[in-house]
């Protein structure tokens, strides 16, 4: 039988890094669709919606990173699978605009989301289209962190 990469990040054999991803992602998405909709309306109310979605977001997918790294640097047939490094720098870069873009959210009102606010929403998106994609292509195609 193969050897699987296992998660080193995990509880009870559970990997921790997939049960955190979805927060950040689905607070950069709401981000994303909040920052349309003030574009759209100049509603104040979307702009604070999106300030707290991508803040959330940051806090989350930085305890997401965590455990990702651990699992990356804690394994060495986690760092050989070919989607290994694209998804690793994809999501930094992700996480890394996100941050940005949380700082571009604290000003004050049509500033806070056009045009670098909703740019960087857009950006951090299409960056996590494709990192979820080699996430997936990990777990489903290369078997990291799946239990025999």
């Amino acid at each position: 039988m193969p050897e699987y990469p296992r998660s080193t990040a995990s509880i009870a054999g559970h990997p921790i890094h997939p049960m955190l991803v979805p927060f950040p992602i689905a607070c950069f998405v709401g981000t994303l669709i909040t920052d349309i909709v003030y574009w759209r309306t100049a509603e104040i109310m979307w702009a604070n919606f999106s300030a707290w979605l991508v803040t959330v977001g940051v806090i989350m997918g930085i305890l997401a990173a965590i455990a990702g790294l651990t699992d990356f640097l804690g394994n060495r047939l986690v760092r050989a699978q070919p989607p290994a490094w694209p998804h690793f720098i994809g999501n930094f870069v992700a996480l890394v605009l996100a941050i940005v873009n949380m700082f571009v959210h604290t000003r004050d009102g049509w500033t806070s989301v056009v045009p670098w606010g909703l740019s960087l929403s857009a950006i951090v998106v299409l960056i996590l289209l494709v990192t979820g994609w080699l996430g997936w292509a990990m777990v489903y195609r290369h078997h990291v962190g799946v239990a025999e």
